[in-house]
This record gives structure tokens, C-alpha cells and sequence, in this order.
């Protein structure tokens, strides 16, 4: 799936027309434009449910795209322009981009990392299609806490609650979060090489208020000031959040989705 091997890992398959058409049309329906509400937790679940059925094969990818690249670049050792896997991007395909949902793959390499981030006012659905992804996720502490330093150089920081902190294996890798549960702030770390499939819905929209905005947690003690704001025992399942900078090695690259043809 990066640049130089796309057309060998995005193949169409029998299946796949049926599946990703499906998936669309569900969306589509679900996220409707003329709707005056939230999507109901009944229709979630129908997505949800629709999502856990699909697989590389449903999306084009080959078996090859699932193998290690051992940091010998896209086609094995290449003595002329060796890459160490874990200086490899991500890879970014766009399936579909529209004002009301959004439908997108990001493909890791072992090791890669979408650092912790933020889904505002969005509801979000994920598959792991294949590979193993370690997930760290957080939600907010309502109402608000937020302590602030009067310390130059100390961030001001929000406490948030531990929603998940654990290994997900395809085919088992289906999850939704939502604006205010489900782990709406998360961390991607890959244990191996591996592909995730997201509905995004609505998409990010900075003129709406719905920019992506990144965090560094640092464990409940580094701010705790005494007042027992957390149970004893319990501080494990929290963390304070500061706000930091698009980190600067964060790198996606495109990728051309070449999967099932889709129609609108």
C-alpha cells in the first residue's frame, strides 16, 4: 500500500463490490443529510455490525501487504535505497470524502504511531482489517477539570479518564466511539504490520469546530495536588492532557485506493 507497491496490494476480488457498496450505502443512509438528529444507537449498531464483516479482501488488499517489511524497503533488501521499518510512513488512502461521513484506511507499518488526538462532536467507527494494534484511549472528566500552572514552561493541563489500554487483533478489531464516550481521544501504536478501516462521521471541518487537536496524558500523580479528585486506588484510570503542537514526524503519505469501485 505505499506509493511504489499500490497496484500490487489494492486488487479487486469477487467479493469485495458487494461488501464496500454495502458499507456506503449504509453510511450513506445512516449519516442522511435530511436527518434532524443523531444517529440512533439502533442504526450505530447496524453499521457497526455491517463493518465487522469486512476484511482485506473486501477492500482490495493482497496477503503481501500484510507481511513485515523486516526494514528492507517496499520489495525486500534494495541496497540503493534501504529503509528501516520503523523510518516508513503511514500510508493515508481516501475511499471516500464527503461532507457527512468519510470512509479511509490507514495502513501501518510495526512500530508506527498516530499519536493521541481528539474526534470533536464525532462519532467514529473502526475495523482492524488485519495485524495487531495496540489502542490507548481516553474520554473527558465531566464536569471539566483543568489545572493550570502558574509555572513557565508547565502546560495547562485536563483530566481525562482511561477508556481503553489494550491489544486489538483482526478479525476481532471493531470498535465506535463517540463525542463524549468510547474512547473519544486515542493513540495508535502498531504491534505488527497492519490496516485500519474508519467511518468518520461527521469528518473533521475546522470552520466547524471539528479540528483535530493533539495531547500528551501524563499519569494523574504529575499534577495531583492533594485534593483527591480521583479514589484512592483508582488513579491508574486517569490522566491529565496538555495540548501540544501536530507532532513533526508525523508523516501519512497517500495512497491510491484501487479497491472495488464504489457508486455514489
Amino acid at each position: 500500500m505505499f506509493v511504489q507497491r499500490i497496484r500490487g496490494l489494492f486488487t479487486m476480488t469477487k467479493k469485495s463490490p458487494c461488501s464496500i457498496q454495502a458499507l456506503f450505502d449504509l453510511c450513506k443512509q445512516t449519516f442522511a443529510p435530511s436527518a434532524t438528529s443523531s444517529p440512533s444507537s439502533q442504526a450505530i449498531h447496524k453499521l457497526y455490525s455491517l463493518l465487522d464483516t469486512i476484511g482485506p479482501e473486501d477492500v482490495g488488499l493482497k496477503d503481501e501487504s500484510m507481511e513485515d517489511e523486516r526494514g528492507h524497503g517496499l520489495f525486500g533488501l534494495n541496497v540503493f535505497n534501504r529503509v528501516d521499518r520503523w523510518t516508513q510512513p503511514i500510508t493515508y488512502v481516501d475511499i471516500h470524502e464527503g461532507q457527512h461521513f468519510t470512509m479511509c484506511m490507514f495502513c501501518f507499518p510495526t512500530s508506527a504511531v498516530i499519536p493521541l488526538h481528539d474526534h470533536p462532536g464525532m462519532t467514529v467507527l473502526s475495523k482492524v482489517l488485519y495485524g495487531s494494534l495496540h489502542v490507548k484511549a481516553y474520554d473527558w472528566v465531566e464536569p471539566a477539570c483543568i489545572r493550570k500552572s502558574e509555572r513557565v514552561g508547565h502546560p495547562t493541563v485536563r483530566l481525562a479518564r482511561l477508556a481503553v489500554d489494550t491489544v486489538v487483533n483482526a478479525p476481532n478489531g471493531t470498535s465506535v466511539l463517540y463525542p463524549k464516550s468510547g474512547g473519544n481521544l486515542h493513540c495508535f501504536t502498531a504491534v505488527t504490520p497492519c490496516a485500519v478501516l474508519d467511518i468518520l462521521a461527521p469528518p473533521y471541518l475546522e470552520a466547524a469546530g471539528r479540528r483535530c487537536t493533539y495531547y500528551h496524558d501524563y499519569p494523574y500523580s504529575s499534577f495531583a495536588h492533594g485534593d483527591e479528585i480521583v479514589d484512592n486506588g483508582k488513579e491508574q484510570e486517569y490522566a491529565w492532557l496538555a495540548v501540544v503542537d501536530t507532532p513533526e514526524d508525523l508523516y501519512m503519505r497517500p495512497g491510491r485506493y484501487m479497491g472495488p469501485d464504489i457508486q455514489r
